[in-house]
This record gives structure tokens, sequence and C-alpha cells, in this order.
């Protein structure tokens, strides 16, 4: 596997692939990879002949007093995992290589709507972060074919979004969630949490499938679902964020008929959780 950062030595290296017939697939992720992350570069793997992960931690996507700072950086072992998966190159720019003329100065992409709602409400400027740097690694990888997480649903919406408003011929895969034995999804923050943290966190999970449960079986009080919820995470210890059921489509509320999906976000500790259940 090849690690390249700078953008003349991706370029250079694509190219040769395109003058080789190759398809290629883009996994982006900030890096600290886990099993979700590796699942991606498998996918990716089913759908091209090249897959190309980049890891970058990028600042436009976090809010004053968050953890920029502190966001775990382990390229050593990312190298490692990555190689073993069969992961092709890994791009790990820097700072100055992804923003060569500052954060201040960078044109911003924004996607209206969608990313005013939910992690958008509680990170302002968060998607349009996002959304920037996702199109930039777009543009400098240009790939057929880029693999997301679903467990940052919102966010898959947000780039499926902005990929067909701007017209960016790059199909965008989801993939489910990786969780652990508890049920847990998988982040890379969840190093954050202590031993009885991690020992309570479960209980996001099993709070949406109660009320996934509840939905499927005919209750139509959305509202009333959501405030439950909230109660009953407030009871196991997080701090509310959101509790949400949602059209799956349009991330709006939910009317009876839609196909849906439940987002939550919510304070454990140090960490902020995140995960969904579609229904």
């Amino acid at each position: 596997m090849q690690t390249l950062h700078t953008l003349a030595e991706l370029r250079a290296a694509v190219q040769q692939h395109r003058r080789n017939g190759k398809r290629i697939a883009l996994v982006p992720t900030m890096g600290n990879l886990h099993r979700g992350h590796l699942r991606l570069v498998k996918t990716a793997l089913q759908h091209a002949d090249i897959v190309i992960t980049s890891i970058f931690v990028n600042p436009l996507q976090f809010g004053a007093n968050e953890d920029l700072d502190s966001y775990p950086r382990t390229l050593a072992e990312d190298q490692q995992q990555l190689a073993a998966e069969g992961c092709h190159l890994l791009f790990a720019p820097s700072v100055a290589e992804v923003y060569p003329d500052g954060q201040d100065a960078q044109t911003l992409v924004e996607v209206p709507g969608l990313s005013d709602l939910y992690c958008g409400a509680s990170r302002p400027g968060h998607f349009r972060g996002v959304s920037t740097v996702v199109c930039k690694l777009f543009n400098m990888v240009q790939p057929d074919v880029a693999v997301f997480g679903l467990k940052d649903y919102q966010q898959v919406a947000v780039i499926r979004k902005m990929v067909r408003d701007l017209c960016i011929p790059v199909e965008i895969i989801g993939v489910p969630t990786e969780r652990a034995d508890s049920g847990l999804a998988l982040s890379s923050r969840n190093g954050y949490l202590s031993a009885e943290e991690l020992a309570r966190a479960p209980a996001l999970q099993r709070v949406l499938q109660q009320v996934a449960s509840a939905v499927r079986g005919g209750e139509q009080n959305f509202d009333l679902l959501e405030q439950q919820a909230q109660a009953e995470l407030e009871a196991a210890g997080f701090s509310r964020d959101y509790f949400r059921i949602v059209n799956r489509y349009t991330l709006l509320p939910a009317e009876p008929n839609d196909d849906k999906v439940i987002l939550a976000a919510a304070r454990l500790g140090p960490a902020r959780l995140i995960d969904n259940l579609e229904i």
C-alpha cells in the first residue's frame, strides 16, 4: 500500500490507474480506524479495482470548544490495518495541503436545509465543513464510487444531496453500522468513555429498538414516543441532544405512512454518541 501526503503525488497515482482502465473507490475517514472503517474498505473493494482511503482530521467541521486538538491520531496503526485489509493507497494530507490559502479564505460548500437539522443544529457549521472537505476530496481523487458509514445517517444524506445538486459523477454507497457485541455503534469517540460509561452506552441502541418496536406495532404518537425516549435516556445517565422519528429520505418529521428512520444523539460523559435505526 502506498501512503501519499500531497495532491501532486495523489493525482499522479490516480492518473496512472486511470490509464490502466481501473475503477476507483474512495473511503474518506478521519483516522483512528476501527472495524467499522475496515468494513467500508471491504465494501469498496467489492465495487472497484483500486481503493483509496483518506485520513484527514478536518478542522472545518469542528466547532469552538470541540475535540479537534484531542481527536485521536493513530496514523501508524491505521496504515497497518489498511494494508492488511487490501487498501491500495492511503492519502494523508496536512491541513496546509488541503487548505493552502488558510481556512478563512477557503471557498465553502453548503447544503441548505438538511445541514441545519439535528446534528447541524447542535453543531453549527459542522456540515458546511463536511460538505466542503468531501467536495474537495472528490475533486482531488475523482473516484467512481465513495463509501460512507450509515452510522452518520444525516451526513450521508447531506453528501448525497450535494452530489446530486452539484452533478458530481460519484456513486455514493452507504454501509450499515458496525456494532460491538453490546449493540453499541462503533465510533472513534467511544475511546473517550470510561469502563462504567461503556457499560451504560448500549442503552442508546436499546431505546432505539424499543421505539422502533412501538412504531411497528402501530403507535402513531411520535411526539410522545420521542419524549419518552429522551426521559429514558436521561434516566440511564445521558444528557439529551435529540431523538427524532423522521422520513428516511427528507429527514423531516415523519408521517405515519412514511418510510422512517429514528435519529438520536446524546452525551455520555465526555462523548457525544449518535445512532439511528431504519424502520
